[in-house]
Formats: structure tokens, C-alpha cells, sequence
């Protein structure tokens, strides 16, 4: 049998046998590369070691840093409001002005009680001028240069005297207008036209609504961890997918004893957003632990019913990189980050993107990072 093939094979011309090697190379080559492609490809990450941050979930409120019941400091009757609800002002705006006429009366007729008293006093100057003069001939006894004197001086005190009440009457004239004491947006009107208002009765709300401010409750056993860089990050409901970052202004360390929670005042840099007082927000405290500890990427766990917690470890030292299942128990999780307590080193390296369906001891190609 043996002799008959061999037989047969002698019998094959040399081309042929030419064409029958290529063809096994070309399978060959084939076989190698199909394996290859049936290999799944994944994205990988290296494990490392840095600052630990704890994320403590908060919720708050957009609120204005100033928010202003105005009121008139005068009594009177409202003879026009300029301002809506909703309206933008600026500080210095005429909001509203009550009836001056008799105050715009009073004013002038204390302008004119100057004016007389101020001729009397120039009177007095002239006639004290001219008796100094004479005084000098020995013509005027000294008396009489001394009445002279004290009309003089008597005069002028009761021109100091009208100035002030002119500047009085003055003041009240101008407490018959209320103006805007900074920018702001007019939230709330409380009179209208006709009405009588009285001073400490608010009759308008102004609102700021260029320098917000975020208010956050936070547990208490927090206050002592939170300082000058401690940061939020924050997402507002009615900007879902908008994030932010905002910095801590100030701690209010005064306890809402019902809750056991104190006031953080954050800044938040969203010039442009349309933002204003009353939005709900909802944020992430970022407190530095002061620990050191391995971090992966939140998408390398794997997460399993039962409670188990995994990731695929590629082994790089053999010829093709291949993966195995290692247990893992996470810890604090920030910034897309979770921090690995027990089962990885820093500098092992995990897949990141298609772990979902490997297998242990399977080889995989790796796909580089754009």
C-alpha cells in the first residue's frame, strides 16, 4: 500500500507539486490570521496609586446674594410705580414716586428765607464795615461797633441755621422717590397707584440675580474635613446635562439642630446659562481622605448578582496578551474613578472596554487609546 502512493506521488509533475505548497502556505497564513480576528478586542487601563477623594452627595438651592424688601423712608401717597414684576433695573432706577408737591412747595419757599436772610446778613457786613471805618476817626463809640458786630454774627448763624433746613427740605423731597439700591430683577410689588404708604412697609422685592451664590445642607461629621479647596461639583435639575464646579465661599457652622446639617455659600462660575435664584441643585462634596490607594477606571468592574466584584487582568508577559477574572473589593468612587481596597496593584493592567463577555485564560488583542 505504502509503495503505491509513493508510486502515486513520484507520478505528480514538479509544477504541480509547486502549486500544492503554496496553497498549504496560503491556508496556513490563513488558519493563523482567522484565529487572530476571532480574538475579541478590548481597551485597557493601568492600575495607580494616588490621593483617595471621598464624593458626599449634597443637594441646595440657587439663591441671591442680596434680596431687598423696599421700602419708602418718608409717608405719602403712591403717585406712580415704574416698575412690573419681572422687570430688570439697574441701581439708581426710579421705582417709584410718591406725591411731593407740598414738600416741592416747602422747599421753595425755604430757598426764598435764604436768600432774605442771606441779603440781611450782607446788610450787616456792610454796616459793620462801615462803622470799623469809622471807628478808626474816633466818629462811632465802641458800643455801638460791638452792636454792629454781634448783628453780624447773629445773622450769619441764622443763614447756617436756614441752609440746614433748605438741605432738610431737600432731603424729604428726594425720599419722595424710590430708587433702585443695586441691579437686580423686581420679584414681587406689594402697592399701586393711589395708595398711602408708610415707612418700614415694603412695597417692592428686589432681587439679585448677577452674583448667585449655591446654599448647600451637609451632614455634620463632615465640617471638620472641608476646607478652602474642597470643591462641588454640580448638576442643576433644570440643566441636566450641563455639570459644574463650584468653589466653597464660606462655612456657616451653625447647626439646624432638626436635621444635624450646617450651610456651605459656593460660588458657581455659569456666566451665560440663564441661572437664576430658586433652582433646585443637586452636587458632589469632593473631600481629600489623606490616603493613598489604587484606582482603575469605574468601567473596568464587573458586577455580578450574587455580589460579586471583578476585574479582567491582562497578562502582557506571554507571547499574546491574555486575561484572567481577579476578585476585587471597591472603596471611594470620584471622578469616573473607584479606589480598588483589596485584589489589584498599581501598575496591573485591566480592560476598560469589552469585558463583558471574555473568558479566563483567553487571549485578546488590544486596541490603543485615541
Amino acid at each position: 500500500m505504502i509503495s503505491t502512493i509513493d508510486f502515486r506521488l513520484r507520478m505528480i509533475p514538479g509544477q504541480l507539486w509547486l502549486q500544492l505548497l503554496l496553497l498549504l502556505i496560503i491556508l496556513l497564513v490563513f488558519n493563523t490570521t482567522f484565529a487572530k480576528d476571532r480574538q475579541p478586542l478590548v481597551v485597557v487601563d493601568k492600575a495607580e496609586s494616588r490621593n483617595i477623594i471621598e464624593e458626599v452627595p449634597v443637594t441646595g438651592t440657587v439663591a441671591a446674594v442680596r434680596v431687598a424688601s423696599l421700602s419708602t423712608e418718608v409717608d405719602g401717597l403712591v403717585s406712580s410705580v415704574s416698575v412690573e414684576v419681572g422687570d430688570r433695573v439697574k441701581q439708581g432706577d426710579t421705582l417709584l414716586q410718591l406725591d411731593s408737591a407740598i414738600e416741592a412747595l416747602n422747599l421753595e419757599s425755604s430757598r426764598a428765607e435764604t436768600l432774605r436772610i442771606r441779603a440781611q446778613l450782607e446788610d450787616a457786613k456792610r454796616r459793620l464795615k462801615d462803622a470799623q471805618r469809622l471807628s478808626k476817626q474816633n466818629n462811632i463809640s465802641l458800643n455801638e461797633l460791638r452792636l454792629l458786630q454781634a448783628e453780624a454774627e447773629t445773622e450769619s448763624a441764622a443763614l447756617k441755621r436756614q441752609q440746614a433746613e433748605e438741605r432738610r427740605q431737600q432731603a424729604v423731597l428726594e425720599r419722595h422717590t424710590l430708587n433702585a439700591p443695586f441691579d437686580g430683577v423686581i420679584s414681587e410689588r406689594m402697592t399701586e397707584t393711589g395708595e398711602w404708604v408708610e415707612p418700614g412697609s415694603a412695597v417692592l422685592t428686589l432681587v439679585a440675580v448677577d452674583n448667585l451664590r449655591l446654599e448647600f445642607r451637609v451632614p455634620q461629621d463632615y465640617f471638620p474635613r472641608i476646607n478652602d479647596q474642597s470643591e462641588i461639583l454640580v448638576n442643576l435639575d433644570a440643566l441636566p446635562d450641563r455639570q459644574f464646579t463650584a468653589q466653597i465661599q464660606a462655612v456657616v457652622p451653625v447647626t439646624d439642630l432638626s436635621a444635624r446639617t450646617f450651610l456651605i455659600h459656593a460660588r458657581l462660575d455659569a456666566s451665560g446659562v440663564g441661572i437664576t435664584p430658586g433652582m433646585s441643585a443637586h452636587g458632589k462634596l469632593r473631600l481629600d481622605t489623606s490616603q493613598q490607594g489604587v484606582v482603575v477606571s469605574r468601567d473596568a468592574l464587573i458586577r455580578y448578582p450574587d455580589g460579586r466584584i471583578t476585574v479582567w487582568v491582562v497578562d502582557q508577559t506571554t507571547s499574546e496578551p491574555m486575561v484572567s477574572e481577579r476578585l476585587v473589593r471597591p472603596g471611594n468612587s470620584f471622578n469616573g474613578l473607584i479606589a480598588i481596597r483589596e485584589g489589584l496593584q498599581a501598575g496591573e493592567v485591566v480592560v476598560t472596554e469589552g469585558n463583558e463577555s471574555l473568558q479566563e485564560g483567553q487571549q485578546v488583542r488590544i486596541q490603543d487609546k485615541r
